[in-house]
């Protein structure tokens, strides 16, 4: 059984639904600290060739609190509809603008103010629409000491998992010990995701936005082929 584990990001970047789509299971961490430079409530979009950034206000909180435990603002409605207002002005002539932005706004709209929950609804939402049929899982419902941390809570949860390989994405390449996966019996594997290139409008194309704008501007179906273009790097190419 092949295994990854994530943060909650909103509307991420394509390399992590090709992360999500290589495995058999995606864990989501709920229970892992909120950081304000992360991607949990925030990411990026074009606006008039240029990439601009979107986020959801949230409660004012302790940066020390898991997601889990962090709100969106009582007052975020306004701010939302001023994100919406955004995307459905920069994509309106975008190709698949009137297929994609219901999809985007029911989102956007959820009515959930619990960070987590409401970041995991859009998770399983585009997972749908992909077509994605990966099992997600809540980190704090795996039976684990879940005061570990990092190298070891990961491997926890793959042993807890019953997996066989975890993949990570290739940034993590220095943060694990691969004799430590070995001697558990894990294959320890890092994605190298492929970000393609496409046309968005005019402009020069600028990579590593959200997935919003990646399926503004192709069909589902491109989209779905874009989900396969990565290499899994072994523990032979990272030593």
């Amino acid at each position: 059984m092949t295994l990854a584990i994530m943060q909650p990001y909103l509307f991420p970047y394509i390399g992590y639904w090709q992360l999500i789509n290589a495995v058999d299971t995606f864990v989501i961490y709920d229970n892992i600290q909120f950081s304000k430079r992360g991607w949990f409530h925030r990411n990026n979009i074009l606006v008039q060739g240029k990439k601009t950034l979107f986020s959801i206000p949230l409660k004012k909180d302790s940066d020390t609190l898991d997601v889990v435990e962090r709100f969106v603002s009582d007052e975020a409605q306004k701010q939302v509809n001023k994100v919406l207002a955004q995307i459905q002005n920069s994509y309106n002539k975008a190709p698949y603008f009137k297929d994609v932005f219901p999809l985007v706004e029911s989102i956007f709209l959820y009515d959930e103010k619990n960070l987590f929950r409401y970041v995991h609804n859009s998770i399983i939402q585009l997972c749908e629409y992909l077509d994605i049929n990966t099992q997600i899982i809540i980190s704090s419902t795996i039976d684990i000491n879940h005061n570990l941390k990092s190298q070891d809570k990961v491997i926890a949860l793959n042993k807890a998992m019953g997996s066989t390989q975890y993949i990570n994405p290739i940034g993590g390449t220095e943060l694990y010990d691969v004799g430590k996966f070995q001697n558990e019996n894990i294959h320890l594997n890092f994605l190298e995701s492929e970000v393609p290139e496409y046309r968005q409008f005019k402009e020069e194309f600028i990579p590593y936005l959200s997935i919003i704008d990646i399926l503004m501007f192709n069909s589902k179906e491109e989209v779905k082929r874009m989900l396969e273009k990565y290499e899994l790097l072994g523990e032979k190419d990272n030593v």
